[in-house]
């Protein structure tokens, strides 16, 4: 399913290089040579609109929340996804075997253990490309990771390198898989007393 969904993204860039070359000689009188460029710009111009790379479709951004976290402390990291609207991506539990779902792995460096990420329910939603409903996420989601803080942790702004993996679709078109690192940044104390609440809008029990 996917590569034939792919292949309808990729026509709009062949059907766009037919149109570039019956304007090999000529756009409006203008010669043909400069014809084709401009009609190339022009093109080139309209088919990220239409086709969006993966990686424009969701914009993650990763909070902690403790600011500073002390050493011996447990935090939570949150990826809050931005979805563009229009597209989706596949849930964590996802519809079928052929699916990618939605996909968070971290990278600790030393100092640092992690618990498993808790993912978000998705919603049922029904597609042109899809006899049954399937299970996404839209709009915005929060991945959220427990994070240990050991006190063999260094001090100061510390990096837990994160790696997020999803497919995004939109009611037409299902585009390539696609992987995101995502840069959380943790300041950390010598103390776990001198730990102080962060985001609390994010962290907040239900």
């Amino acid at each position: 399913m996917n590569l034939g969904l792919w292949a309808k993204a990729g026509l709009l860039a062949k059907t766009g290089s037919r149109v570039i070359a019956a304007a090999g000689f000529g756009l409006l009188g203008v010669p043909g040579s400069l014809g084709l460029l401009l009609m190339a710009v022009g093109v080139a111009a309209r088919l990220p609109a239409q086709v969006p790379s993966g990686k424009d479709v969701v914009a993650p951004t990763a909070y902690v929340s403790l600011d500073p976290a002390g050493r011996g402390s447990t935090a939570q990291i949150a990826v809050v996804m931005k979805i563009r609207p229009g597209f989706h991506v596949n849930a964590r539990e996802k519809s079928a075997e052929y699916l990618i779902a939605t996909d968070l792995k971290s990278n600790l460096p030393a100092g640092f253990s992690a618990g498993e990420v808790a993912y978000p329910k998705g919603k049922l939603e029904k597609f042109v490309f899809s006899k049954t409903p399937l299970n996404v996420y839209q709009d915005t989601v929060v991945l959220k990771m427990p994070l240990n803080v050991l006190a063999s942790a260094a001090t100061g702004e510390q990096h837990i390198a994160l790696k997020l993996r999803y497919q995004a679709c939109s009611q037409e078109i299902c585009l390539p898989p696609t992987t995101l690192d995502v840069d959380a940044v943790v300041n950390v104390a010598a103390s776990a007393s001198a730990s102080k609440p962060a985001h609390a809008e994010l962290f907040k029990t239900p």
